[in-house]
């Protein structure tokens, strides 16, 4: 007998619905073997007939003594994984009328069997369910720890289930299951911006906080050099708190990546709070833009609508933190292989940290800096010029001193508070931008819209004139100043750049002076 199951296969972000075509028939020769599974599968399908036999006989189910040929169609695209041992399983039950096939047209069926029939959770199942509701199926029907992920979805009825019988008995019309009901803006917007952390704990480092802000009004990349326990890394770590909170498209973009990369809790609906990704400096390019034998995200994806924090930068290797640079433009990654090309989005903010030189005290108020000549020159040259043109804000991170440290009394602003005048100067870029594609904030503006939305007046040309000279800036570092000049005016709710707008983004890009370094 001929059945058919459905199950998907996830490409990139997106998914694909797979037809699993189960012909039960004919005598097995002996010595021969009996079942053959076609539709270019990979070796963990391949494995998954030793899970689906000893699961259906553990479940009071028989894998008869018949020829079994099972195709997976599209047969020109790869399968891989075990997400299709509960289809293929379905797909044989029903072949040898074990299972009614009334139902196997309506649900797409996905999981992962254990020996005693039980199901394990799976990656990918955001993408989906999407693409189950695009095909019109009536539901899903999948392991139990992913039911809250694709109860994300709309107009599906989404079946969790713990085992095969479940499955089997709900098909036959046996077994009534609930679907999975899921209020998704009400869960999102009741945990969105649920913040441990905030910027009330940061001590002093005024300064530091307002580039920040700055920062995450504009959309602006990030690099903060200092002395160790200086404070980088808490500032860095506080910044998602402060940046504009996440749309429901954005966290069903950020889900989707999240559900594919398999780092998404089980359990877990919606991600409602912007990542926040910090690699270890061994990291491997593959690993940080994406890739591999089955390509998977890698760290700048799922860093997408929030922060990579990269510290000490320049212990990454060079062509880590090369790979970065097209990416960090395009706002996507794109990983080709001989048969297939994915693109994965990579739109984030980069915060990176650095020492000033190795010993870590170049430039300390109090510890001598005990590194020799041409050292220092040599440390910040490991960081490429086309990367540091990509990078905003440079600022000087200064030690805390004692009495800020021990002081009760903080001063210091709440996250929350700081939010609020970010999301006021986003929504001064949002109407700014709304008839340009791919541009949303300051810090994405092409030259064209640099020289239509940040023109000067004659004091400010005159100011940006002389600190170019005397400051030795480099011509990079033009087009810079004049995107986080529009981000300062924004944030003071001005039409026009003025004099100290223009003055306030000057100070922040320490690295292009010619005489930093000494």
């Amino acid at each position: 007998m001929l059945a058919k199951s459905y199950a998907s296969a996830v490409q990139g972000v997106d998914a694909q619905t797979i037809e699993i075509e189960v012909n039960a028939g004919g005598v097995v020769t002996a010595g021969k073997p009996g079942y053959f599974l076609v539709g270019l599968p990979d070796n963990a399908v391949r494995e998954g007939y030793q899970r689906i036999e000893s699961a259906a006989k553990n479940s009071g189910y028989k894998i008869p003594r018949l020829k079994i040929v099972i195709n997976m169609a599209p047969a020109d695209i790869r399968k891989e994984g075990s997400a299709y041992d509960l289809p293929i399983a379905v797909g044989i039950l029903a072949a040898t009328e074990q299972i009614k096939t009334d139902l196997l047209d309506k649900f797409l069926i996905i999981g992962e069997l254990s020996l005693d029939g039980g199901l394990r959770p799976i990656k990918g199942v955001l993408p989906i369910a999407i693409q189950a509701r695009k095909e019109k199926f009536r539901g899903i029907i999948l392991p139990k720890q992913n039911a809250n992920e694709a109860a994300i979805v709309n107009d599906l009825e989404v079946y969790g289930i713990s085992e095969l019988k479940e499955a089997v008995d709900f098909l036959n019309g046996d077994r009534t299951l609930i679907p999975v009901e899921l209020d998704t803006r009400e869960e999102f917007f009741n945990a969105s911006n649920n913040y441990d952390q905030d910027f009330i704990d940061v001590k002093g480092q005024e300064n530091i906080k307002r580039s920040m802000e700055l920062a995450a009004a504009g959309g602006h990349n990030v690099i903060l050099i200092g002395p160790p326990g200086a404070g980088k890394t808490m500032l860095a770590r506080r910044l998602p708190t402060i940046l504009p909170p996440l749309t429901l498209r954005e966290a069903l973009e950020t889900t989707k990546i999240h559900s594919v990369a398999g780092s998404l809790p089980y359990n877990t609906s919606l991600m409602t709070q912007r990542p926040f990704r910090s690699p270890h400096h061994t990291i491997s390019d593959v690993a940080l833009v994406g890739g591999g034998t089955h390509p998977m995200p890698g760290e700048i994806s799922l860093a997408h609508n929030g922060v990579l924090f990269l510290d000490e930068l320049p212990e990454f290797k060079r062509s880590v933190l090369e790979v970065m640079r097209q990416p960090m433009e395009e706002r996507k990654v794109t990983i080709s292989r001989a048969k297939i090309s994915i693109d994965y989005p990579s739109s984030f903010m980069l915060i990176a940290s650095m020492n000033p030189c190795p010993c870590g005290y170049y430039n300390h108020p109090t510890k001598e800096c005990t590194c020799g000549p041409g050292v220092i020159k040599k440390y910040l040259n490991k960081i490429s010029g086309p990367l540091l043109d990509r990078i905003d804000l440079h600022v000087e991170v200064t030690p805390v001193g004692f009495e800020e440290m021990s002081n009760r009394q903080n001063t210091g602003e709440h996250s929350h508070v700081i939010a609020e005048r970010v999301v006021k100067a986003r929504a001064i870029q949002e109407e700014r931008f709304k008839n340009e594609t791919m541009i949303n904030c300051n810090a994405q503006m092409s030259t064209k819209l640099v020289q239509l939305h940040c023109q000067l007046d004659h004091p400010c040309q005159i100011l940006l004139n002389t600190a170019m000279k005397r400051l030795q800036l480099s011509a990079r570092a033009y087009d810079r100043i004049l995107k986080v000049a529009r981000t300062v005016a924004d944030l003071a709710e001005t039409q026009n750049i003025k004099v100290e707008h223009l003055a306030e983004a000057i100070q922040f890009r320490s690295l292009d002076r010619e005489s930093w370094a000494g």
